[in-house]
């Protein structure tokens, strides 16, 4: 069954969060995913609550960026959360958006290596591994997680490019793409994903999530061409979604056909009704999509 989730825009405050949690909870929504985008919500303050308010619905958070974090502090906040809500939370790491990471004074010489440094140091101190490592960016001495998460946590990265998007298939455990991925575009994701998981000597599954653009009521055609163009993606073809459930189903199932395991209804930034788009999503889309 390929997965389906909605996420919760930081163009919302804060206070927004629980009624959209509670109401993802309360509807049987799989999965509502959250960004720390700056300057506007912190990616595990805003995990942890919508874990806290909930029962039963999984959170990701896509994504932390690397160069505003250290690898410590990021294993520590992802095994808390694995182990306060066993199995309901998804962390995903990246390179961040670079001209932010310049804002304030993190922007990496070469963010590749960064995000490879920093995925093998966090995949191995989830798995309770004693760290001792001197790489350009990442150092720890003697480092292990006193509380390790009590069972495997995959690793997920953020990619766009094809070199990220190799290194995701060879150091990280799954992968997620932007709401900018057309079915074409998860094609030749997955293509570059398997490609250096063959290079690394990697095989088993690698779970691909992706934002899908949707945008539904009466103006929903206009909601989505204005946010089409604020991102300049107006003309990229099979990028976003407005209408019925019907037409965000089809959709989506044009993702998944595509390679997409989990598709994440990314709604407009103005969208109206947050909560009731989360009702959409689950009493209305999900049972159209196998």
């Amino acid at each position: 069954m390929t997965g389906l989730g909605v996420v919760f825009r930081p163009q919302l405050p804060p206070e927004r969060l629980r009624a959209v949690a509670r109401a993802a909870d309360e509807v049987g929504l799989e999965e509502l995913w959250l960004w720390e985008d700056c300057f506007l919500e912190g990616g595990i303050s805003t995990a942890a609550a919508a874990l806290a308010w909930t029962e039963r619905v999984r959170v990701g958070v896509g994504l932390l960026p690397v160069p505003l974090r250290n690898v410590a502090v990021t294993a520590m906040e992802t095994a808390s959360l694995h182990r306060m809500f066993p199995g309901r939370a998804t962390v995903v790491v990246g390179h961040g958006v670079q001209d932010w990471m310049g804002q304030v004074g993190a922007r990496a010489a070469s963010p590749l290596t960064l995000l490879g440094e920093h995925l093998d140091a966090l995949r191995a101190l989830l798995s309770g591994e004693k760290l001792t490592v001197q790489g350009r960016y990442v150092t720890l001495d003697d480092v292990a997680l006193d509380w390790p998460p009590e069972r495997a946590v995959p690793v997920f990265t953020g990619a766009t490019g094809p070199r990220t998007l190799r290194l995701s298939g060879a150091r990280a455990d799954g992968t997620l793409l932007t709401a900018s991925t057309s079915p074409d575009g998860v094609r030749e994701a997955r293509r570059l994903i398997e490609e250096g998981q063959r290079e690394a000597g990697r095989g088993g599954p690698h779970k691909v999530v992706v934002y899908l653009l949707a945008a539904t009521g009466p103006d929903a055609d206009a909601r989505l061409r204005a946010e089409l163009a604020a991102e300049g993606l107006e003309s990229a073809p099979g990028v976003g979604v407005a209408g019925d459930a019907g037409a965000v189903a089809a959709a989506v199932r044009r993702l998944a056909e595509a390679g997409a395991d989990t598709v994440v209804l990314q709604p407009t930034g103005d969208e109206p009704d947050p909560e009731g788009f989360v009702r959409f999503a689950a009493e209305e889309v999900r049972p159209l999509v196998p």
